[in-house]
């Protein structure tokens, strides 16, 4: 892989990086601290900040694992270094 390669291998794969880091933090820590804000609203009958809290948060962490590693995957595939299935 050639080098100018490998830097836009590793700049999308920053970004994704990034990015998901910033859904994470936003779930793990601002979700939480908008707790109360968030209790104004139900949602299945639970106040919202409850919900989220307790099930919502974690939904969405699972659900970005999947979703990232099939990013890195697009993006190893598009630069050539993807492992084989």
């Amino acid at each position: 892989m050639s080098k100018e390669s490998d830097q836009a291998h590793w700049g999308e794969t920053t970004r994704l990086m990034l990015i998901h880091l910033g859904i994470w933090i936003f779930f793990g820590y601002i979700i939480h601290m908008l707790v109360h804000t968030l209790n104004k609203v139900s949602f299945l009958g639970f106040p919202f900040g409850f919900y989220m809290a307790a099930q919502g948060s974690l939904i969405v962490f699972v659900v970005m694992l999947f979703v990232f590693a099939k990013q890195q995957d697009n993006i190893d595939r598009k630069f050539g270094v993807a492992e084989d299935d």
